[in-house]
């Protein structure tokens, strides 16, 4: 059964900007802190940014502080990372993921900490 489903992906030129959708299963979604990963090839899965249920934590890898925005619409059962000054070393399939329990910076950055993922969408950044 599908949880967690990404879009947005594609191929831009450095300086553009993408912005990728996750839509979630009610299962998945209502209660749950949401976060962007991504994995370039050769390369282990890192944190790029994650948002509690609540709003109230947010957090963002140094990498992309003030470039990517993440969101999140719980009307719509979805959520939303906004990327804008786009980088060549941005390049990744992206994947968004779902957990449920601490919302602490610690818990929040660590993919292991994710239960439910999606299948991922790339981005491309060329220069």
């Amino acid at each position: 059964q599908v949880q967690l489903v990404e879009s947005g992906g594609g191929l831009v030129q450095a300086g553009g900007s993408l912005r990728l959708s996750c839509a979630a299963s009610t299962r998945t979604y209502f209660g749950s802190a949401m976060g962007w990963f991504r994995q370039a090839p050769g390369k282990e899965r890192e944190f790029v940014a994650a948002i509690s249920w609540g709003l109230s934590s947010i957090y963002y890898a140094d990498s992309v502080k003030g470039r990517f925005t993440i969101s999140r619409d719980n009307a719509r059962k979805s959520a939303y990372l906004q990327m804008n000054s786009l980088k060549p070393e941005d390049t990744a399939v992206y994947y968004c993921a779902a957990r449920f329990g601490g919302t602490g910076y610690d818990d929040m950055k660590n993919h292991h900490q994710y239960n439910y993922w999606g299948q991922g969408t790339q981005v491309t950044v060329s220069s």
